[in-house]
């Protein structure tokens, strides 16, 4: 498996790199979220708690799938931005405890 960076645009508003990248896997399947993460965070210098992958995109017959990621400056920043389900795809989603809940009423 093999990454290229093809455009990535800085951020500083939401505290981020955004990466629009290819991976081209030509003897293997489509490849799994978490490996995409680690070659990503590689790339950019970056730990793999502070990347967000936000889309991949395959093409039947064709070995290389393209995508979309985010690379936040902290964890924190991304838990205060992304979305909960985007968090919880990307294992960075940290529940709230019950009595936090109960405290908001």
């Amino acid at each position: 498996m093999e990454i290229e960076i093809v455009d990535k645009k800085e951020n500083a508003i939401l505290k981020r790199v955004e990466v629009e990248f290819a991976v081209s896997h030509p003897n293997g399947p489509t490849p799994k979220r978490n490996e995409v993460r680690d070659s990503i965070a590689d790339a950019m210098g970056a730990k793999k708690e502070t990347v967000v992958i936000d889309q991949l995109s395959s093409t039947f017959g064709k070995p290389t799938t393209y995508g979309y990621a985010k690379v936040y400056k902290t964890v924190e920043d991304a838990r205060a931005v992304e979305m909960e389900h985007i968090q919880k795809r990307n294992n960075i989603f940290v529940e709230k405890k019950a009595a936090e809940k109960g405290e908001a009423k």
